[in-house]
């Protein structure tokens, strides 16, 4: 790829733009290492995809008033399919509770062209790029920074609240958030499942929610249950002014 996709996201004019740029970036050596080894090695469940092998843009409309914020995509779910949460258990869980609660057109998410639509939400993550055993580096996360903010920007007219899904996500995000306009608390907020900070802004109060990831392991455990997320997306919503 050229250097201006390794300049990051300034300057871009419009999300889907920005979601255009973000998918040529390889700022991160080691993540796109990794993400190419993945798509062309391939799980064997999977052996007949054609992987993504890229970075993974956001996912929903460029209006949103509620962002469901992540970690980064799974190495043969996002990964492979090129749509957030998509081709995981992660995804089959967080889109059936996103259905349940009327934000989303079908209760699974399997590939691209599934015909799924969000309503009024939109699903991103601090990291764009699937990273070897679901761990970014620090300095990996403030490459990826600028994607963010850039999108939060973009998604500042009509964003009115947040999911954040886990504690990294939440200390990733919240940076993000300062930088794209918003006032965080100091000291910063300390994550915790069913967390809620409003954060002012020039285009009014944004509110915060915090929530346990929807990972296997919190999900399998019962950590995570689906009336717990489905508690806090409603809430989420609600405050975001979705229909119910």
């Amino acid at each position: 790829m050229g250097a201006a996709h390794r300049s990051g996201p300034t300057g871009s004019t419009g999300l889907a733009d920005l979601d255009r740029r973000l998918v040529g970036c390889r700022a991160c050596p080691r993540l796109v290492e990794w993400r190419e080894e993945v798509a062309a090695v391939r799980r064997a469940a999977f052996a007949d995809w054609t992987y993504w092998g890229r970075p993974v843009p956001g996912f929903g409309p460029p209006d949103a008033r509620l962002l469901i914020v992540g970690l980064a995509p799974a190495a043969h779910g996002g990964n492979r399919t090129g749509r957030m949460f998509t081709g995981d258990r992660s995804g089959d869980v967080l889109y059936r509770a996103l259905y349940e609660v009327g934000l989303a057109s079908q209760p699974t998410s399997v590939s691209a062209d599934d015909g799924l639509r969000v309503h009024g939400v939109r699903v991103t993550a601090p990291v764009h790029c699937a990273p070897p055993a679901n761990k970014p580096t620090p300095e990996e996360r403030d490459t990826c920074r600028p994607w963010l903010v850039r999108e939060l920007r973009l998604l500042r007219p009509t964003l009115r609240a947040v999911v954040v899904l886990g504690a990294y996500g939440w200390q990733a995000a919240l940076p993000a958030f300062a930088e794209a306009g918003w006032t965080v608390p100091r000291p910063r907020p300390v994550f915790g499942h069913g967390a809620r900070v409003t954060l002012a802004g020039t285009e009014g109060p944004l509110d915060l929610f915090g929530c346990f990831h929807v990972s296997q392991r919190n999900t399998f455990t019962g950590r995570l249950t689906p009336e717990m997320l489905r508690d806090v997306l409603r809430t989420a919503a609600e405050a975001a002014g979705l229909p119910g």
